[in-house]
Protein backbone atom coordinates (compact mmCIF):
# COMPACT_ATOMS: atom_id res chain seq x y z
CA UNK A 1 0.00 0.00 0.00
CA UNK A 2 1.59 3.29 -1.11
CA UNK A 3 1.88 5.56 1.51
CA UNK A 4 -0.46 8.68 0.14
CA UNK A 5 -3.86 8.83 -1.58
CA UNK A 6 -3.64 9.50 -5.63
CA UNK A 7 -6.02 12.02 -7.28
CA UNK A 8 -8.32 9.11 -8.35
CA UNK A 9 -8.77 7.77 -4.97
CA UNK A 10 -8.97 11.06 -2.95
CA UNK A 11 -11.95 12.30 -5.38
CA UNK A 12 -13.78 8.88 -5.17
CA UNK A 13 -14.04 8.58 -1.49
CA UNK A 14 -13.47 12.58 -0.88
CA UNK A 15 -17.02 12.58 1.10
CA UNK A 16 -15.39 9.43 3.61
CA UNK A 17 -12.31 11.48 3.86
CA UNK A 18 -13.68 14.25 5.38
CA UNK A 19 -15.07 12.88 8.39
CA UNK A 20 -12.77 12.72 11.31
CA UNK A 21 -12.66 9.39 12.17
CA UNK A 22 -11.80 8.01 8.81
CA UNK A 23 -9.22 10.19 6.87
CA UNK A 24 -6.76 9.22 4.76
CA UNK A 25 -5.41 7.00 7.33
CA UNK A 26 -8.84 4.64 7.48
CA UNK A 27 -8.86 4.86 3.62
CA UNK A 28 -6.33 3.10 3.62
CA UNK A 29 -7.10 0.45 6.33
CA UNK A 30 -10.40 0.15 3.49
CA UNK A 31 -8.16 -0.40 0.75
CA UNK A 32 -6.14 -3.22 1.99
CA UNK A 33 -8.62 -4.69 3.69
CA UNK A 34 -10.08 -8.47 2.36
CA UNK A 35 -13.58 -9.35 2.97
CA UNK A 36 -15.67 -12.78 2.15
CA UNK A 37 -19.30 -12.43 1.60
CA UNK A 38 -20.80 -16.25 1.78
CA UNK A 39 -24.45 -15.76 -0.07
CA UNK A 40 -25.18 -13.46 -2.65
CA UNK A 41 -28.85 -12.77 -2.29
CA UNK A 42 -30.59 -10.44 0.12
CA UNK A 43 -28.00 -9.61 2.43
CA UNK A 44 -24.70 -10.05 0.43
CA UNK A 45 -25.93 -7.92 -2.47
CA UNK A 46 -26.23 -4.82 -0.74
CA UNK A 47 -23.21 -5.92 1.85
CA UNK A 48 -21.17 -6.14 -1.23
CA UNK A 49 -22.06 -3.12 -3.12
CA UNK A 50 -21.78 -0.70 -0.04
CA UNK A 51 -18.20 -2.02 0.32
CA UNK A 52 -17.33 -1.61 -3.01
CA UNK A 53 -18.20 1.94 -2.68
CA UNK A 54 -16.50 2.49 0.24
CA UNK A 55 -13.41 0.95 -1.95
CA UNK A 56 -12.22 -2.46 0.13
CA UNK A 57 -9.49 -4.12 -1.68
CA UNK A 58 -10.52 -7.79 -2.14
CA UNK A 59 -14.24 -8.94 -2.20
CA UNK A 60 -15.17 -13.07 -2.30
CA UNK A 61 -18.03 -13.71 -3.31
CA UNK A 62 -20.00 -17.15 -2.86
CA UNK A 63 -23.04 -18.59 -4.39
CA UNK A 64 -23.95 -21.97 -6.47
CA UNK A 65 -27.09 -20.36 -7.20
CA UNK A 66 -28.34 -18.34 -10.73
CA UNK A 67 -30.91 -15.47 -10.37
CA UNK A 68 -34.49 -16.53 -10.56
CA UNK A 69 -37.14 -13.86 -10.95
CA UNK A 70 -38.07 -14.22 -7.30
CA UNK A 71 -35.03 -12.88 -6.04
CA UNK A 72 -34.96 -9.46 -7.75
CA UNK A 73 -37.00 -7.72 -5.41
CA UNK A 74 -34.85 -7.30 -2.74
CA UNK A 75 -31.21 -8.69 -4.44
CA UNK A 76 -30.47 -5.17 -5.16
CA UNK A 77 -27.21 -6.13 -7.75
CA UNK A 78 -30.04 -8.23 -10.05
CA UNK A 79 -32.44 -6.80 -12.72
CA UNK A 80 -34.98 -8.90 -15.15
CA UNK A 81 -31.65 -9.15 -17.96
CA UNK A 82 -29.68 -11.59 -15.11
CA UNK A 83 -32.46 -14.22 -15.03
CA UNK A 84 -30.50 -17.60 -15.29
CA UNK A 85 -27.24 -16.28 -15.26
CA UNK A 86 -24.35 -16.70 -12.61
CA UNK A 87 -25.28 -14.60 -9.07
CA UNK A 88 -21.33 -14.41 -8.45
CA UNK A 89 -20.91 -13.77 -12.31
CA UNK A 90 -23.07 -11.02 -12.16
CA UNK A 91 -22.72 -9.38 -9.20
CA UNK A 92 -18.90 -9.42 -9.67
CA UNK A 93 -19.43 -7.71 -13.43
CA UNK A 94 -21.65 -4.67 -11.78
CA UNK A 95 -19.17 -4.56 -8.94
CA UNK A 96 -16.50 -3.88 -10.90
CA UNK A 97 -18.55 -1.01 -12.86
CA UNK A 98 -19.12 0.38 -9.65
CA UNK A 99 -15.32 0.41 -8.42
CA UNK A 100 -13.12 -1.06 -11.07
CA UNK A 101 -10.31 -1.27 -8.62
CA UNK A 102 -11.58 -3.22 -6.21
CA UNK A 103 -10.55 -6.93 -6.53
CA UNK A 104 -13.68 -9.54 -6.88
CA UNK A 105 -13.17 -13.20 -6.75
CA UNK A 106 -15.75 -15.34 -7.29
CA UNK A 107 -16.49 -18.75 -6.04
CA UNK A 108 -19.47 -20.43 -8.02
CA UNK A 109 -19.89 -23.23 -4.85
CA UNK A 110 -22.22 -24.24 -2.10
CA UNK A 111 -19.74 -23.90 1.13
CA UNK A 112 -18.90 -27.17 2.64
CA UNK A 113 -16.63 -28.37 5.32
CA UNK A 114 -14.48 -29.77 2.47
CA UNK A 115 -14.01 -26.35 0.91
CA UNK A 116 -14.69 -23.75 3.38
CA UNK A 117 -10.79 -24.26 5.00
CA UNK A 118 -9.05 -23.58 1.95
CA UNK A 119 -11.27 -20.32 1.58
CA UNK A 120 -11.85 -18.37 4.49
CA UNK A 121 -8.62 -18.18 5.46
CA UNK A 122 -7.49 -15.53 3.12
CA UNK A 123 -9.90 -13.37 4.27
CA UNK A 124 -9.26 -11.06 7.40
CA UNK A 125 -13.62 -10.74 7.98
CA UNK A 126 -16.11 -13.12 7.28
CA UNK A 127 -19.72 -11.44 6.13
CA UNK A 128 -22.43 -14.42 6.66
CA UNK A 129 -25.70 -13.88 4.18
CA UNK A 130 -26.51 -17.89 4.28
CA UNK A 131 -30.00 -18.69 4.63
CA UNK A 132 -29.62 -21.74 6.47
CA UNK A 133 -28.51 -22.73 9.97
CA UNK A 134 -26.41 -25.51 9.06
CA UNK A 135 -24.00 -23.29 6.98
CA UNK A 136 -24.44 -20.67 9.58
CA UNK A 137 -22.73 -23.02 12.12
CA UNK A 138 -20.11 -24.28 10.05
CA UNK A 139 -19.22 -20.95 9.15
CA UNK A 140 -19.14 -19.91 12.68
CA UNK A 141 -16.99 -23.09 13.56
CA UNK A 142 -14.36 -22.46 11.05
CA UNK A 143 -13.90 -18.64 12.04
CA UNK A 144 -13.58 -19.49 15.60
CA UNK A 145 -10.70 -22.08 14.72
CA UNK A 146 -8.75 -19.69 12.67
CA UNK A 147 -9.43 -16.80 14.65
CA UNK A 148 -11.42 -14.92 11.92
CA UNK A 149 -13.63 -11.67 12.23
CA UNK A 150 -17.31 -12.95 11.42
CA UNK A 151 -20.75 -11.15 11.03
CA UNK A 152 -24.12 -12.79 10.98
CA UNK A 153 -27.17 -11.49 9.39
CA UNK A 154 -30.45 -13.24 9.25
CA UNK A 155 -33.93 -11.63 7.89
CA UNK A 156 -37.33 -12.90 8.15
CA UNK A 157 -41.08 -10.86 7.13
CA UNK A 158 -40.23 -7.74 8.29
CA UNK A 159 -37.66 -8.72 10.91
CA UNK A 160 -33.21 -8.70 11.10
CA UNK A 161 -30.81 -10.07 13.48
CA UNK A 162 -27.20 -9.21 13.17
CA UNK A 163 -24.43 -10.73 15.14
CA UNK A 164 -20.66 -9.60 14.84
CA UNK A 165 -17.70 -11.83 16.08
CA UNK A 166 -13.71 -10.90 16.57
CA UNK A 167 -12.51 -14.62 17.55
CA UNK A 168 -9.08 -13.06 17.89
CA UNK A 169 -11.09 -12.41 21.35
CA UNK A 170 -10.84 -15.63 23.70
CA UNK A 171 -14.22 -13.74 25.75
CA UNK A 172 -16.41 -13.67 22.88
CA UNK A 173 -19.07 -15.71 22.88
CA UNK A 174 -20.34 -17.40 19.39
CA UNK A 175 -23.48 -18.13 17.41
CA UNK A 176 -24.00 -21.43 19.42
CA UNK A 177 -23.94 -19.70 22.46
CA UNK A 178 -26.65 -17.37 21.72
CA UNK A 179 -29.14 -20.19 19.90
CA UNK A 180 -27.41 -23.29 22.14
CA UNK A 181 -29.09 -25.80 19.55
CA UNK A 182 -27.48 -27.78 16.70
CA UNK A 183 -30.76 -28.54 15.19
CA UNK A 184 -33.00 -25.38 14.43
CA UNK A 185 -35.57 -25.22 11.78
CA UNK A 186 -34.42 -23.26 8.30
CA UNK A 187 -38.19 -22.01 7.69
CA UNK A 188 -37.23 -19.34 10.35
CA UNK A 189 -34.47 -17.54 7.46
CA UNK A 190 -36.21 -18.68 4.24
CA UNK A 191 -38.25 -16.20 2.49
CA UNK A 192 -39.99 -18.59 0.59
CA UNK A 193 -41.68 -20.20 3.59
CA UNK A 194 -42.33 -16.64 5.47
CA UNK A 195 -41.96 -14.03 3.10
CA UNK A 196 -39.81 -10.80 3.58
CA UNK A 197 -39.64 -6.83 2.46
CA UNK A 198 -36.98 -6.29 0.44
CA UNK A 199 -36.05 -3.34 2.70
CA UNK A 200 -35.96 -5.30 5.45
CA UNK A 201 -32.97 -6.76 3.30
CA UNK A 202 -30.94 -4.31 2.52
CA UNK A 203 -31.12 -2.51 5.38
CA UNK A 204 -29.78 -5.73 7.30
CA UNK A 205 -27.03 -6.78 4.40
CA UNK A 206 -26.07 -2.82 4.45
CA UNK A 207 -25.71 -2.87 8.51
CA UNK A 208 -23.23 -5.80 8.28
CA UNK A 209 -21.50 -3.28 5.54
CA UNK A 210 -21.11 -0.92 7.58
CA UNK A 211 -20.16 -3.31 10.80
CA UNK A 212 -17.17 -4.53 8.96
CA UNK A 213 -15.58 -1.26 7.52
CA UNK A 214 -16.00 -0.04 11.48
CA UNK A 215 -14.03 -3.34 12.05
CA UNK A 216 -11.36 -2.73 9.40
CA UNK A 217 -10.70 0.79 10.63
CA UNK A 218 -11.20 0.27 14.57
CA UNK A 219 -13.84 3.00 15.20
CA UNK A 220 -17.12 2.89 17.27
CA UNK A 221 -18.32 0.44 19.03
CA UNK A 222 -19.34 -3.57 18.06
CA UNK A 223 -21.86 -5.71 18.82
CA UNK A 224 -19.81 -7.87 20.98
CA UNK A 225 -21.52 -10.56 23.38
CA UNK A 226 -24.98 -8.95 21.90
CA UNK A 227 -27.38 -9.68 18.92
CA UNK A 228 -28.78 -6.54 17.35
CA UNK A 229 -32.98 -7.20 16.40
CA UNK A 230 -34.75 -5.11 14.15
CA UNK A 231 -38.04 -5.05 13.84
CA UNK A 232 -38.98 -2.88 11.08
CA UNK A 233 -42.78 -3.20 11.43
CA UNK A 234 -42.16 -1.13 14.23
CA UNK A 235 -39.56 0.55 13.61
CA UNK A 236 -37.42 -0.43 16.98
CA UNK A 237 -33.89 -1.52 17.42
CA UNK A 238 -32.83 -2.89 20.56
CA UNK A 239 -29.70 -5.03 21.25
CA UNK A 240 -29.63 -8.41 23.63
CA UNK A 241 -26.68 -9.48 25.53
CA UNK A 242 -25.97 -13.16 25.84
CA UNK A 243 -22.86 -14.95 27.21
CA UNK A 244 -19.85 -17.43 26.31
CA UNK A 245 -20.56 -20.51 27.90
CA UNK A 246 -18.16 -23.30 28.66
CA UNK A 247 -18.79 -26.62 26.53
Amino acid sequence: MKNSLNKSQIERFSRQLVLKNIGAKGQKKILSSKILIIGVGGLGCPAAESLTRAGVGTIGLIDDDIVNLSNIHRQSLFSSKDIKKSKVSVAAKKLKEINPHTKIKTYKLRLNKNNIKDIIRNYEIIIDGSDNFKTKFLINDYCIKYKKKLITGAISKFDGHIFVFDFKDKKTASLKNFYQENEISDHTLNCEFEGVLGTTASIVGTTQANEALKMIMEIGQNLKNQILIIDLLNLSFRKVNFKKKKN
